[in-house]
Formats: C-alpha cells, structure tokens, sequence
C-alpha cells in the first residue's frame, strides 16, 4: 500500500522536473539569443527531452519561457490572502505587492537574475507580450475571487473587488513599464511605491490650478 502510494509522488517529482527543466533551459535560450532565434527543437533538447515531451507541458515556447515568472502572480495572491481582513481592498493588495517585493525567499523580478532583460524582451516582442498578458490576467482573475471572499460579495454583481485589482494590477503593470523602460533594474520597488501612491482621488479631482484647457485655435486672443 505504502509503495502503491509512494508511485505517483515520484512521478510527480519527476514531472515537475521535467516541466522547471524545460522552463529554465528555455529561459537560458531566450534570453542568451533572442526569441526568434531560439526554436522548440532547441529547448527540448536542451532539457534532453524530445519534441513531443515539450509540447506535454507547454504549448509554445513562449509559455515556457515565462513559466519563470508565472510563479510570482501565485506568490501576490498568496500574499493577499493572508493580508489582515480590516483592511481595505486597494490596501492589502499594495501590501500583498510590497511582501512580494520584500521577501528574500520569493526573488521578485529585481532580485533575480536576468529577468529583467526577459521582460525587456517582452516589450519588443509582440507574441511573448501577449503570453505575459495572459498571465497577468490569469492572476487578477484569482485576486478578484480573493477580495470578493475577504468582503463576502458576488463579484458578479459586487464591483468593488475587480475595481480594486484593476486598479492595483494597473500601478504594477505601470511601475513595471518604466522599470523596463528605465534601464535601472534595482529601481522596481521604488516604481511601485510611487505608482500606488498615484493611486488617490486627485486622479479624479477637476485640477485647481496649472495650465488653461487646451485650445485648438492659435492665435485667438481672450
């Protein structure tokens, strides 16, 4: 019985070995020689796998590529489920971002090696942009699901908790733009923090003061 049982854990490990194996030796690839340059093939028998183990764990390569990074929308909800239950939806997901940020054990995107160059990559190449789109929103469809139990609503019918992840998802996805945009790598959290901090009702406030409404006739006088 104990030996029946002991069967499917090792296959377990050994899947999951083959699935980080593909995923590191297509990170590796990637990141060495450009997306295009690097094929399927390539990957697998980097990871001493065949074509068609590869295509068991991922769909294309750009999956496997970014399989690097699918992990860290799993760490921020982990993060969000164990913020305090007083706090406020928009609050506990920026803390669930800062403790991202701020564990040593998770390596958050500053930390760790060479993702920054990956995400660099994304920006110039339009299917690996949209394969990391489609995990960010994997991710942000979990967080809705988490704010809307903490505040007992139907997201269905209960904006607030897709509101509060829309708003929050887009400070990180803008602290990240100019993170890549920027060429500083250290500088995420310092991003982070200003983007949230961009996030209050002066946004929605009619400005009082600054420069006159554009106006589309030149050389009008008043």
């Amino acid at each position: 019985m104990n030996g029946t049982g002991k069967a499917p854990e090792r296959r377990g490990r050994k899947a999951r070995r083959t699935r980080d194996t593909l995923a590191r030796s297509a990170f590796d690839l990637v990141v060495e020689r450009g997306l295009r340059s690097v094929t399927v093939e390539e990957i697998a028998q980097a990871a001493d796998v065949d074509r068609r183990t590869f295509s068991r764990y991922f769909p294309n390569k750009e999956a496997a590529v970014l399989d690097a990074v699918r992990g860290d929308g799993e760490r921020i909800n982990r993060a969000l489920r164990e913020r305090p239950l007083a706090e406020p939806p928009l609050t506990a997901y920026r803390r669930a971002v800062i403790d991202w940020l701020d564990d040593p054990e998770a390596e958050p995107w500053h930390k760790r090696p060479r993702v920054f160059d990956l995400l660099v990559m994304a920006e110039d190449e339009p299917t690996l942009y949209a394969a990391f789109h489609h995990i960010r929103v994997d991710a942000q469809e979990e967080s809705v699901a988490i704010l809307a139990e903490r505040l007992g609503v139907d997201p269905r019918g209960d904006l607030r908790p897709a509101v509060a992840v829309a708003a929050g998802a887009g400070a990180l996805l803008a602290a990240q733009t100019a993170w890549v945009r920027g060429g500083r790598p250290a500088a995420l959290p310092e991003l982070v923090a200003h983007a949230f901090d961009a996030l209050s009702v002066h946004l929605l406030d009619s400005p009082q003061d600054g420069p006159a409404p554009h106006s589309t006739t030149q050389g009008s006088t008043p």
